[in-house]
């Protein structure tokens, strides 16, 4: 990789100032609206035209089809369901119907839920974001008559049902890496610093993807236009059990997911730069292939591939949206300790730029 871009820090450091302030605006599945007119007013200052829709915030810069990205932009969190009552909100009952069990949050979301216990969490209004409360979970447990997690909460029983409750959170650095609840704020930040820089390209900021359905959001954006393409990069991370198997690589792409196969050219594009600037990668679903072999071997069930967006889309679309995913691998998924290496974020910004931006390494 060019050996500038990893060396320059002061860049780098206006990019970790950016991600702060993302961390900083909550975002709970079901309630993202705040933080797309966040996102909405940076993009304006900067002369980017945006489209907000229910769910979505498309940004167009003066050259719409060089370069096309889309990230969710939900985080984890809690709604208040009842009286005293709190609820995981990507899996409420409502939110079910576009839930098929095969991603990864589904699997591993009843597995953290003490992770959670002692965080300190803020209740915010679903609309203007203003604050209406602080409280700390004592508890959380699976409720299986319902199939969600029950939280027990300190300090917010005054909060009326629908009102979303974010773990109160912010990014933490040691040495090469970096943690917060990067799912999915982390791409968000990547694609806002990228139309810093020059990017004149199209960008997706969706909602409730924990929920399953976010893709709905860009289909119906391409069919209301009655536009199609094959260049749509998902920017996402990755989770992995231990630091170790997430540095494996930089960065982590796919073939295909439970959904669909991804046909776009940019995937043998983007393995063809990588192996050009020695950036390390591995496919996700021949990792988890991988991993299922030796899971059945010891008599364990296999795991699914995990469904994303862009497989949704693609499903769903009948393939007249194509691309590919570009993600970060992490660990600590779905939690405020999620950890990346910077060496990846760094490397998916360098692809990101050397394909999009002219000049921008100059620049960085």
């Amino acid at each position: 990789m060019n050996a500038s871009f990893l060396n320059e820090q002061k860049n780098f450091s206006i990019f970790l100032d950016l991600l702060k302030q993302l961390i900083r605006v909550p975002s709970v599945t079901g309630a993202e609206h705040s933080f797309l007119l966040y996102l909405k007013r940076e993009l304006d200052e900067l002369g980017i035209k945006t489209e907000h829709y229910d769910g979505l915030l498309v940004a167009i810069g003066n050259e719409p089809i060089n370069g096309i990205l889309s990230a969710h932009i939900d985080r984890h969190g809690i709604i208040c369901t009842g009286p005293n009552e709190f609820q995981f909100a990507a899996f409420l009952a409502k939110n079910r119907s576009d839930l098929r069990g095969n991603s990864l949050s589904e699997q591993t979301f009843q597995l953290i839920s003490k992770r959670y216990i002692n965080q300190d969490v803020h209740a915010y209004d679903p609309f203007n974001g203003g604050y209406l409360g602080m409280g700390k979970i004592k508890d959380a447990f699976l409720k299986e008559e319902i199939n969600n997690l029950i939280f027990e909460i300190e300090g917010l029983n005054h909060l009326v049902p629908s009102t979303p409750i974010a773990f109160v959170d912010k990014l933490k650095q040691e040495e090469n890496l970096i943690s917060a609840q990067l799912d999915n704020v982390i791409s968000a930040a990547i694609i806002l610093y990228l139309y810093q820089n020059g990017f004149q390209g199209t960008a997706f900021f969706t909602a409730q993807e924990e929920a399953g359905k976010s893709w709905r959001f860009i289909n119906e954006w391409f069919k209301k236009n009655k536009l199609s393409t094959n260049r749509l990069i998902v920017l996402d991370t990755s989770p992995f059990d231990t630091r170790e198997e997430a540095n494996n690589q930089q960065i982590v792409l796919r073939n295909k997911d439970a959904n669909a196969k991804f046909k776009s050219p940019l995937l043998k594009e983007i393995k063809s730069f990588c192996k050009k600037n020695k950036i390390s990668f591995s496919c996700k679903d021949n990792f988890l292939k991988e991993k299922n072999i030796l899971r059945v071997k010891n008599g364990l069930k296999p795991l699914s591939i995990g469904s994303t967006e862009l497989g949704r889309i693609i499903l769903e679309s009948n393939g007249s949206i194509q691309g590919t995913t570009l993600q970060i691998p992490t660990t600590g998924y779905h939690t405020v300790d999620e950890t990346a290496n910077i060496l990846s974020v760094k490397s998916v910004i360098f692809i990101l730029s050397s394909f999009y931006i002219k000049n921008f390494s100059k620049q960085f």
